[in-house]
């Protein structure tokens, strides 16, 4: 990591730990602030979602009803806030609030 003019540049692979940590530690607050589910699946499977979600499938979240979507099935329920966070963060029409109000 550098800074440069105030700004942070970051190498690809600090830039994809950011991205990883953020999706575990978003979805570990709203567990936390919920005081329901459990945020060791999130934790665990963060790197794999990324991945997926980045590398793998095909999606848009400006057309989330597009015919040849890929489609991602969470049935672990108590890990539901993983999927929230890629939502959230991959520019679904998901707000922060719904997130911070998370099984409220």
């Amino acid at each position: 990591m550098t800074k440069n003019n105030g700004s942070t540049t970051y190498t690809p692979t600090q830039l994809e730990n950011l991205c990883i940590n953020t999706i575990r530690f978003l979805s570990v607050d709203a567990v936390q602030k919920a005081n329901s589910g459990h945020p060791g699946l999130p934790m665990d499977a963060a790197p794999m979602a990324y991945i997926l979600w980045t590398r793998f499938l095909k999606h848009n979240p400006g057309d989330p009803n597009w015919f040849d979507r890929d489609r991602f099935v969470l049935s672990a329920g108590h890990g539901s806030m993983l999927l929230y966070s890629l939502l959230y963060l991959t520019g679904y029409n998901l707000s922060l609030d719904q997130i911070k109000n998370f099984r409220q």
